[in-house]
This record gives C-alpha cells, sequence and structure tokens, in this order.
C-alpha cells in the first residue's frame, strides 16, 4: 500500500488558500474535502489537487506532510511550479 502527501489549492472566487494532507486515496479525499466532510479547515471551500508525492509508508508520507506544512518557501515554490 502506498501513502500520499498532498497540497490543495483553493478555488473558490476570492480565496486564497492552500491545504496539506496525506491518504492512501487522494482523490477520495479530496471528494470529502468538497463536501464538507474533510478537514475542519478545508470547510465550505472547493479545493482542487495541486501537488501529490507517492510514499511506500506511513510515516514517510507523514513526516513530508509536517515539512510541507510548516515550510512556507517549499510551499510557495510548489504552488508557483504546479499551478
Amino acid at each position: 500500500m502506498f501513502y500520499y502527501t498532498y497540497l490543495l489549492k483553493s478555488i473558490s472566487p476570492g480565496i486564497k488558500k492552500t491545504y496539506v494532507g496525506y491518504s492512501v486515496n487522494v482523490n477520495k479525499r479530496l471528494i470529502k474535502h468538497n463536501t464538507n466532510k474533510g478537514a475542519k479547515s478545508t470547510r465550505g471551500y472547493k479545493w482542487k489537487i495541486i501537488y501529490t508525492k507517492k510514499f511506500d509508508n506511513k510515516s514517510k508520507a507523514m513526516s513530508y506532510e509536517y515539512k510541507l506544512k510548516n515550510d512556507k518557501i517549499l510551499r510557495k515554490n510548489i504552488l508557483n511550479k504546479y499551478s
């Protein structure tokens, strides 16, 4: 089983928000975020996947998620490159 760290960008008008998470199935997780059943901070917004990175175990995916959440420069570089 593979795990993915993902970066979402809000597509709601006038909103500039991003969200980082990890999941086994990113598309299924995106549906949850877009139907207000995902993380509390994503509710009320519509999202699109900007970036995913695949890992062969959960701890690596969680470590990268933590890094991406806390490294604003890395997140900005990914946004500029993929959005």
